[in-house]
């Protein structure tokens, strides 16, 4: 899938898009280390740059480094309010840390901002499922079939943090 993303920061140059690009292809691969030691040679001026921080939050998300994948989320969501990633990568980090209040609070704000983007409907249906929020994942995961249609559907019946919802009857739509 191409995402096109309007950014209102400049462009990595040829050198430090290449070394972002490899690190992407060792994310891919699994290969964690060497993506930190691609990113590492990116231009100190540009370590900051949302393409770099969203490899980063990448494989410290792989690597378990928690807090400081969260800060990488962070920090993508401060410099781009306006995408939609930052956000997500945000709740999902809380989630991994069991800070599901914390997600929801961020994704309630998210969803204002974006309120047709799927994986935000969707998440915040995971997320009001272990709040114990029941009905309100339904209107959730209800908004997020209407915006991803069935490829979203047949996700949502294979996803445990959704089983609440299936438990008590839910139908998938």
């Amino acid at each position: 899938m191409i995402q096109v993303k309007l950014s209102r920061h400049k462009p990595l140059d040829i050198v430090d898009a290449r070394l972002v690009e490899a690190a992407k292809g060792w994310c891919e691969l699994y290969a964690f280390d060497e993506a930190e030691r691609e990113l590492g040679q990116v231009s100190a001026d540009k370590q900051d740059h949302p393409e770099v921080l969203e490899v980063r939050w990448q494989f410290c998300m792989n690597l378990e480094r928690w807090e400081q994948a969260l800060d990488q989320a962070n920090a993508i969501r401060r410099l781009e309010p306006e995408q939609p990633e930052g956000w997500i990568y945000s709740a999902s980090t809380l989630v991994t840390l069991d800070r599901h209040l914390e997600a929801f609070e961020i994704l309630d704000r998210a969803v204002g901002l974006f309120p047709e983007d799927e994986i935000i409907n969707y998440d915040l249906a995971s997320v009001c499922c272990m709040l114990g929020r029941i009905e309100e994942a339904r209107k959730w995961l209800a908004r997020a079939f209407e915006f991803g249609g069935d490829e979203v559907k047949q996700r949502a019946l294979d996803d445990s943090d959704l089983g609440p919802l299936w438990r008590l009857g839910g139908d998938p739509g």
